[in-house]
């Protein structure tokens, strides 16, 4: 058995093959961790590809409410990776590492309590999940993100890393002044140094 899981949490509208790239090139850096890409649970319905939740009239106003909604399916798609690497009830062997889409539903997972896991990585997202909060605390947290980025601006993870420490996170932040909404090779080598910390604890 693998001494730890990263679960690889992909933006909307892409798919799992999407960031098993990424878990290729972070094998050679953490030896002995298994990857898992899945495919979100539910299909895009603008194209191709898949998302954790409809993005159709999504506002500022109601970001919270889709985030809550998606839960459920969340936690049932999380609990079967967990069951196929034979990891069920053993969070603080898994990592959550999510980009955009993906990355609102890592720290959902964490800052609501449910999934006190090992370590998150969030690439270009947000906080966007409903108070209350009911961080785990335990849980570090990395916030990645392109100053360039159009798609999600990244004062959204300068705002969350300030939400994330006054609820008592230990967080670190990579800001990048030239990458846009991607990951950029310097993201996922930190990104890869952070996890092998989480993982070797």
């Amino acid at each position: 058995m693998a001494k730890g899981l990263i679960v690889l949490l992909h933006g909307v509208g892409s798919n799992g093959e999407d960031l098993a790239g990424l878990g290729a090139h972070w094998a050679s850096m953490l030896p002995d961790v298994a990857f898992a890409s899945p495919n979100a649970p539910f299909p895009f319905e603008h194209g191709p590809g898949y998302q954790w939740f409809s993005l159709s009239g999504v506002t500022p106003a109601n970001r919270a409410a889709r985030v809550f909604n998606a839960r459920q399916d969340f936690d049932r798609w999380l609990n079967g990776v967990l069951a196929a690497h034979q990891l069920q009830g053993s969070p603080e062997k898994v990592v959550l590492a999510g980009f955009s889409q993906g990355s609102i539903m890592a720290l959902d997972a964490v800052v609501s309590g449910r999934w006190p896991v090992a370590g998150v990585v969030a690439f270009s997202g947000r906080l966007a999940s409903p108070h209350p909060y009911n961080l785990a605390k335990q849980t570090p947290i990395m916030l990645i993100h392109g100053m360039a980025d159009s798609v999600i601006p990244w004062a959204e993870s300068e705002a969350a890393a300030r939400q994330l420490r006054e609820l008592g996170a230990v967080v670190s932040t990579q800001f990048d002044a030239s990458v846009g909404h991607t990951i950029s090779a310097q993201g996922a080598r930190s990104a890869g140094e952070f996890i092998g910390k989480c993982l070797a604890q």
